[in-house]
């Protein structure tokens, strides 16, 4: 197996301090080496492993829309179900499949804790980026089956479409940083978190066409940040979708506030981290 080494770069200066060409050549020299050890460390320690990552979303929405079609359901809006529902499942496998995974970052790669030059964020960044890539590789393969099916995956408002899924991304990230500090911390975490997303799914409207329930159940589910990602990109999709319950500023407002509240936690919970 290669070894990939993270040793800091030592500036010239007499007073030891680096430029700051030099310290971003440092973190990328950093980042590279902790997103080779990631996934050799995942992937049967062979790079191309990577291409697994994306089958995971790809085969869960094939799962979903291949049951849909067996027993014969109908499109709850417009006249194609697989695009329907691909609208919705795109928001919200994003947010759980790079949270979760990030959620587990630092316990899965403690050793790199022992090069100092590796921080905490470098592990869980480098994991959200093999995550995003691995989504972004689904989306492209996605979007080909629409086409090969005869759909058109193309929104009618492409800016608000992808507004949405930029949010739901830093929602991803923020959730995943707070997750993956305490999951470092207490372990137990990280099974807690993974059963929270079924209840994120579920409530999001991805699966199910919630607009069909009572006004109760709806305003239960807008809690959920992911739910206003999936009507979102939904109403970038369909003229005159029922999006009244749409608050694009909850959504916002849940994506900064978590990638805050991470940053922060990360930032105190760090000497309990590198001691746990």
């Amino acid at each position: 197996m290669t070894i990939y080494s993270a040793t800091p770069t030592r500036s010239a200066d007499r007073g030891g301090s680096i430029s700051l060409g030099e310290a971003l050549r440092q973190k990328i020299y950093v980042m590279h080496a902790v997103i080779l050890r990631d996934i050799r460390s995942r992937f049967f320690n062979h790079g191309l492993g990577f291409l697994i990552v994306p089958l995971f979303p790809v085969g869960h929405m094939a799962v979903l829309l291949v049951i849909y079609s067996v027993i014969g359901k109908k499109s709850a809006f417009g006249d194609d179900l697989y695009l329907f529902f691909a609208t919705g499942l795109m928001p919200a496998m994003t947010f759980m499949y790079v949270s979760r995974f990030m959620s587990i970052s630092l316990l899965a790669n403690k050793s790199m804790m022992a090069f100092p030059v590796v921080r905490l964020l470098d592990i869980v960044l480098a994991r959200a980026f093999l995550e995003l890539m691995g989504i972004i590789l689904a989306m492209l393969i996605m979007f080909s089956s629409l086409l090969l099916l005869g759909s058109s995956p193309i929104p009618t408002q492409p800016p608000e479409a992808l507004l949405a899924m930029f949010f739901i991304t830093v929602l991803a990230l923020g959730m995943g940083i707070v997750a993956s500090v305490i999951t470092a911390i207490a372990p137990f975490f990280a099974m807690v978190y993974a059963l929270t997303m079924v209840i994120f799914y579920l409530s999001s409207g991805a699966p199910i066409y919630l607009h069909v329930f009572p006004e109760q159940v709806i305003e239960i589910c807008a809690w959920n940040p992911v739910f206003h990602a999936v009507e979102w990109v939904r109403s970038a999709y369909y003229l005159g979708y029922p999006s009244q319950e749409l608050s694009k500023g909850y959504l916002i407002g849940c994506a900064f506030g978590s990638l805050a509240v991470g940053l922060l936690l990360e930032r105190l919970l760090r000497p309990q981290v590198l001691a746990s």
